[in-house]
């Protein structure tokens, strides 16, 4: 978003997903929560530390910092030795903030029992992992033109959206496109759940370009 790259989550196969992107600088990873698949590739920021001679900035509550924390103690470490993850922590609540030029809205989520983040930047709203979205956060969404949120699978799950509830959703928000993410195995395949969708809600995938250059 104008002269500032930002990344949502970093999940395991965060190093990966930056060269297949051929993403050659990074500002900013903001996170949704603490779980696993979506913190565990921190420490793959390194080479941008080294080739961009910068810290990253790091947008997360004091829950998701305290895992953090945990999870990375050495990054926190008092000694530190050369070739460590460099970053700056930034703590975020509910509230907008600003990354450079750009507005960042945090929108309230919940999976399952725990309080998560998704987020709306300009027209484009960012949601994984959610079971339960308030009135108050979707009033917060409406308007967005597009849409990314989750859709694990066809059965029911305690703690995430499956298929029937996603498409419910967005079509409750009516963006201009909305993208399913977090998919499982058990959606089935592709192109045969593709046929089922309304023409403005499509699955992501690995590679997907929203914006042109």
């Amino acid at each position: 978003m104008g002269d500032k790259t930002i990344v949502i989550d970093s999940g395991p196969d965060f190093r990966y997903q930056m060269l297949r992107a051929n993403v050659k600088d990074l500002d900013a990873i903001l996170y949704t929560h603490e779980h696993k698949d979506h913190v565990a590739g921190l420490d793959d920021i390194r080479p941008f530390n080294y080739l961009l001679k910068k810290n990253i900035d790091i947008y997360a509550t004091t829950r998701v910092q305290d895992a953090l924390k945990r999870e990375f103690s050495y990054i926190f470490a008092d000694t530190h030795y050369p070739g460590l993850p460099q970053i700056e922590l930034h703590t975020i609540t509910d509230q907008p903030f600003e990354i450079g030029n750009t507005t960042v809205i945090p929108l309230n989520i919940m999976h399952y029992k725990l309080p998560i983040l998704g987020f709306r930047i300009h027209d484009f709203t960012y949601i994984t992992d959610a079971k339960t979205i308030s009135e108050e956060t979707i009033a917060k969404v409406k308007g967005t033109k597009i849409l990314v949120i989750n859709a694990l699978q066809h059965e029911e799950h305690i703690s995430h959206f499956t298929l029937k509830e996603a498409v419910a959703f967005a079509q409750k928000i009516g963006a201009e496109m909305t993208y399913l993410t977090h998919i499982s195995h058990n959606l089935g395949l592709h192109e045969e759940v593709e046929r089922e969708l309304p023409e403005n809600i499509k699955l992501a995938y690995d590679g997907l370009s929203l914006f042109s250059e």
